[in-house]
């Protein structure tokens, strides 16, 4: 355990921060979901919507180094991708 003033601020501050970053990665997945529904349920209207909200989101996230860079550049292009097919199918 923490046995001085500054490792009981730091676990202080590691606590908040962890909070702050599981918020926001459940914010990310939540809207990623929203766009993997939309695209399953085949409405190509919702899902780019969904995809435009999404998208800043997941940038952000990656941003903040709560999720790669690479990672983030890679789960975007692929829900364009998917959203892209399924406009065109439609």
């Amino acid at each position: 355990m923490a046995n001085t003033k500054s490792a009981k601020k730091a676990v202080r501050k590691i606590e908040t921060r962890t909070a702050i970053n599981k918020a926001q990665r459940t914010r990310m997945r939540n809207e990623v979901r929203r766009v993997e529904e939309a695209i399953a349920a085949g409405d190509a209207g919702q899902a780019l919507a969904a995809l435009k909200s999404a998208e800043p989101l997941i940038a952000r996230t990656a941003q903040t180094s709560i999720l790669h860079k690479n990672t983030a550049s890679r789960k975007i292009s692929r829900l364009t991708k998917r959203v892209k097919a399924l406009s065109a199918s439609a």
